[in-house]
Formats: C-alpha cells, sequence, structure tokens
C-alpha cells in the first residue's frame, strides 16, 4: 500500500489546481494526482473552442453568482475568498496573460488552451505533485482517520482527499457508498433541436439580441441567437437550457419557444410596420429587412407571414401585417430534443450540496474528505463561470489542507 499525505482523485483543472496550491503553501506534505485516464486536463484541451475560457470579466461577488443554476447561494462566500481577481493573478504570477473579449469571457493570450495545460504541468513538477495515470478508483475508506483508496493498479493510503473528478457517474456511487447522498445528473448545458421551415436552410444566421421564452414556465432569457443545423444555440438558448436543466429534462426536452426577434411589443412592432407600409409602398417587403434583422432571417419570416418575394408593402392587408408582426415579436418553436454544446458537456447534478461545509469544502460525513469542480451539485452558464467554480472551490480547499 502506498502511503501520500494527500490524494487528488482527478487530474482535472479542479484537481491540478488544488494539488498545486498544496504543494505550494506546504512544501512538507506529499501529494500525488490520480487520473482514470491515460491523459490529464482532457477538457481543459477542449473548452472554450481548444482557447479555454479561463474565467469571466465578472468582479463583483453578488452578480458572479447569478451565473450559477445551482450553487447561487452556496458561492457567495468562497467567491468573497477567492474571486476572479485572484485568478488572474494566480496566472499572471506563472507568466500566464489573460485576455477579455468583447462578451466578458476571458482567454489566455496565446489563445491555446494548451499554454493552460503547460502551465499546470511545469507547476505540478517544480513543487513536486506525482502524476499517475490509469489509476481508477474502485473504492474509499476510512480507516482510524486515514483513508484507503483501492484503485486499478493498487491501493493507497492517505490522510486527506480531494475528489475533482468532475462529473464522473462511477465516482458518485463510490461516494454514495461512503453514504453521501448524490442529485440525479441530468444535461445543464446545452443546444435546442429544432425542425421549422423558418430556419431550415439558414444554418450559421445569428440574431444579435432576442428575448426566448419557454411557453408553460417561467424560464426566459435574451442575448444572442444562433441559428444552427440542427436548431438553436448561442447564449439566449445556453442560459435556459442551463437555468432549466431539470425542468426541460422532465419533459423529456420536448416543449415550445417563443421568440421576440426585435425586442418590441406586438402593438409596437405593428405601428412600425404600418408606417412601413407608406413608406416603402413601391418596395418589396421581402427585400426590405428592417429591425437590423439578419437579411436570410427576415426572408423566412416574412415568407412565413402569407406574402410572397414579390409582395409590396402597399398591397399588404390587416391579416399579413399582424402575421409579420407575430413572427418578429412572438415566434413559437417546437423543440424535440437536444444537442450537446460542442465538445464541452456539463451537467447539473452532484454531492448535495447540504452535505458540504462551504467555508473548507470538506465533507460534513467525513473529516479530510474534500470535494472540488462539478462533482458537487453546482454548474454555470457557458462563458467561463465553471471553472472560476474550480479555481475558487480547489483553492480554498488548498487552503485547509496546507495549514
Amino acid at each position: 500500500m502506498i502511503g501520500e499525505d494527500v490524494l487528488v482523485i482527478g487530474g482535472g483543472a479542479a484537481g491540478f489546481f488544488a494539488a498545486i496550491n498544496i504543494a505550494e503553501q506546504n512544501p512538507n506534505l506529499k501529494v500525488a494526482i490520480l487520473e482514470r485516464g491515460k491523459e490529464v486536463l482532457t477538457k481543459v484541451k477542449i473548452s472554450g473552442g481548444g482557447r479555454c475560457n479561463v474565467t469571466h470579466a465578472e468582479f463583483i461577488p453578488k452578480e458572479l453568482v447569478q451565473n450559477y443554476p445551482r450553487g447561487e447561494r452556496e458561492l457567495l462566500g468562497p467567491f468573497h475568498k477567492f474571486m476572479t481577481g485572484d485568478t488572474i493573478e494566480w496566472f499572471e504570477k506563472r507568466g500566464v496573460e489573460l485576455k477579455v473579449e468583447d462578451d466578458g469571457r476571458m482567454f489566455p493570450v496565446t489563445n491555446s488552451s494548451q499554454t493552460i495545460i503547460d502551465c499546470f504541468l511545469n507547476e505540478a513538477k517544480t513543487y513536486g505533485v506525482e502524476v499517475l495515470l490509469n489509476h481508477s478508483v474502485k473504492k474509499i475508506q476510512e480507516d482510524e482517520g486515514f483513508y484507503k483508496i483501492g484503485t486499478t493498479q493498487g491501493d493507497f493510503k492517505a490522510e486527506s482527499i480531494v475528489v475533482s473528478t468532475g462529473s464522473n457517474p462511477k465516482i458518485w456511487n463510490v461516494l454514495e457508498d461512503l453514504g453521501h447522498t448524490i442529485s440525479k445528473p441530468v444535461s445543464s448545458l446545452f443546444t435546442f433541436n429544432i425542425k421549422d421551415e423558418r430556419i431550415a436552410e439558414i444554418p450559421g444566421v445569428v440574431a444579435l439580441d432576442v428575448e426566448v421564452k419557454v411557453l408553460d414556465t417561467n424560464l426566459w432569457s435574451e442575448g444572442p441567437l444562433l441559428i444552427t443545423h440542427w436548431g438553436m444555440s448561442a447564449p439566449s438558448i445556453l442560459k435556459i437550457s442551463a437555468f432549466g436543466a431539470l425542468d426541460l429534462a422532465k419533459r423529456d426536452y420536448k416543449f415550445q419557444i417563443e421568440i421576440n426577434f426585435i425586442k418590441r411589443t406586438f402593438e409596437d412592432c405593428l405601428n412600425t410596420l404600418k408606417n412601413l407600409k407608406q413608406d416603402l409602398a413601391k418596395k418589396a417587403v421581402f427585400k426590405s429587412t428592417q429591425f437590423e434583422l439578419p437579411k436570410r432571417l427576415w426572408h423566412k419570416l416574412v415568407l412565413a407571414s402569407s406574402m410572397t418575394t414579390e409582395t409590396r408593402w402597399a398591397d399588404l392587408n390587416k391579416a399579413q401585417l399582424e402575421a409579420l408582426s407575430s413572427q418578429l415579436t412572438k415566434a413559437v418553436f417546437n423543440v424535440n430534443g437536444k444537442s450537446t454544446f460542442k465538445e464541452e458537456f456539463v451537467t447539473a447534478g452532484g454531492v448535495n450540496l447540504k452535505e458540504i461545509n462551504f467555508k473548507t469544502f470538506e465533507s460534513k460525513l467525513y473529516k479530510n474528505l474534500y470535494f472540488a469542480g462539478e462533482v458537487i451539485n453546482v454548474d454555470a452558464v457557458t462563458g467561463g463561470f465553471n471553472f472560476q467554480n474550480a479555481w475558487t472551490s480547489a483553492f480554498i480547499v488548498a487552503q485547509n489542507i496546507s495549514n
């Protein structure tokens, strides 16, 4: 049986961040990472389209927590201890400069996730963190103030354990065997599958600022909307998928959404269209794109309003004007299924938040058993927020173990 002071289970972002900070803050501790696969930091590699969305430029804890459908209340205290600014400083001290994009997302200036991976691997080497690949954890047992960890490559013994495996059902089963409650995992960040003539043949079109509602619920969001080959994506959709994860799962991902493409009321839009009927009388509606909408989307909505490509503004009747106003301000689409957002699979679910001390991220059931990252029932909308939860929880865990 191999003995360690601290064993970190999971070679992902949270695991490396915890291990490095523990070893740096207390060089006397022997720290090792157990990774079940043949590679580490695989999710970091693909995140942000291969650029790694490290965090988000939100520097007020009360504002930051609003991006977490699960964990909003629990993370407020931790974010006062380790926040976005601390993350930026941590990476800058290690030679990794971050940049802010227009939407607030932060990436390494190199635009490469490999920069973050190299930083972690170098720091782990500097502080003597041992990284053990192909060590899948099968069992955890408490034994007289120590933990015994059974893996596919042998048994280990440690005083403290950090579980940072992300959304890993096998580890959740191991934790259930210890007595922890696991909130059932469901998809959190996903796009909507929609087959509809109004968005057929126009993938890649982006409406920059829309309002989206899920009918028969209180779910709504606003922001950019991307039309894809299979339906709809972008922040306005992903935000609803995160905050509505549990509700939409219960509906088997079959529901209706209503989209206001121009963020105006039906009446206001109708009055504008009536004025355009006078001002653009001789012009074809199809060729007169309005409300700063993408041209191809305007064409689709016009054709869906009982018009042809030749219909002139002057010839519009009341029904056609109202139909176009409806398409622009309250277009209803049927959602039938979901797709994973890029390769970034995020789930709602994990260790029950009531069983965790959020001052330390230590288990309330077992002393010296800690959690970091998405292994607990915390998840966020897209934009670097899930990584910020990983950095914050891992740093606080490291502080408590190293002290």
